[in-house]
């Protein structure tokens, strides 16, 4: 359930909300949701929820890329731009 609530931002302050919405893309609500939970990560940690699905992200990359030659494809990568 959202809440709605009303801040007041000197100048400094908005003009880096203004950039946030840009780099995100986003309106200012949500760039302060963001900003307010990276915030939060930041300063108590990441909750016990959101570290368990990084892990298990993290071991579906391992999944994915296994048996994948590193090497080999950044050599084929090369060669495309060398031809391309």
């Amino acid at each position: 359930m959202a809440t709605r609530t009303t801040i007041v931002l000197d100048e400094d302050s908005r003009a880096a909300l203004d950039q946030l919405t840009r780099h995100y893309g986003c309106s200012m609500s949500e760039a302060i949701r963001r900003a307010v939970l990276q915030q939060r990560d930041r300063a108590v940690g990441v909750p016990d929820a959101r570290r368990r699905e990084r892990v298990r992200a993290l071991h579906k990359l391992f999944e994915l890329s296994e048996g994948h030659d590193a090497a080999a494809e950044v050599a084929r990568l090369k060669a495309e731009d060398a031809y391309g």
